[in-house]
């Protein structure tokens, strides 16, 4: 119970200082790019290093690290095949999921036991 509440009281923290931060630039649309993932992907390193140790959470980072470039790779298939090859919304995203799946997992399989 005490886990849930410092999780609670950590994660409310680091997005509220993130949402701060985002409200403080321009343009306004930025403070969505900093309002979600990097608070909660901070929170979520800082109670891995206090449970489990900063190796656990370096390796926490690292398959983070993989999802946001298979993240940046299944963007840009959507885009193409939104734009280029004038697919509809639920092909595009079902055929981009594909290459997201691929691009995380060959990374975990090429470097996860690294980390």
């Amino acid at each position: 119970m005490i886990e849930y509440a410092v999780r609670f009281v950590a994660g409310g923290l680091i997005v509220s200082a993130f949402a701060i931060l985002g409200d403080m630039l321009r343009p306004r649309s930025f403070g969505g790019l900093l309002g979600a993932a990097p608070s909660v992907a901070l929170a979520t390193l800082a109670i891995a290093v206090v449970q489990h140790g900063p190796q656990y959470a370096a390796a926490e980072s690292w398959t983070m690290i993989y999802g946001a470039v298979a993240l940046a790779c299944y963007s840009v298939a959507v885009c193409h095949l939104l734009m280029r090859f004038q697919f509809a919304a639920l092909p595009a995203t079902i055929i981009a999921f594909a290459v997201w799946l691929a691009v995380a997992f060959g990374l975990l399989a090429s470097f996860g036991g690294a980390a």
